[in-house]
């Protein structure tokens, strides 16, 4: 298993990215979370298999259909064992 920190810019705030996140990391299997930050920005926490993070880093490349994803940052961090992936509210 594998940890990533992933960080996608854009307009990806008030386009439905989030839920999108959510429904592409439940449909993957990937564990973790998404929340929006201050700015344009997404911060991800996702743990999966290799394979598994990488279909779901390409879902985040895409984004939702109303979204624009000018900007992605991946980086490998602590595994930490998340029981499923949420949707945390505010910065």
């Amino acid at each position: 298993m594998k940890a990533v920190r992933i960080v996608v810019s854009g307009k990806v705030q008030g386009v439905f990215f989030r839920k999108f996140t959510k429904n592409q990391a439940d449909k993957l299997g990937v564990k973790g979370f998404v929340q929006n930050m201050h700015g344009d920005t997404v911060y991800i926490e996702a743990e999966a298999n290799e394979e598994i993070l990488e279909q779901f880093i390409n879902c985040c490349k895409q984004g939702s259909p109303s979204s624009t994803v000018e900007k992605i940052t991946v980086n490998e961090i602590t595994f930490i064992g998340f029981k499923q992936f949420i949707i945390r509210h505010g910065d």
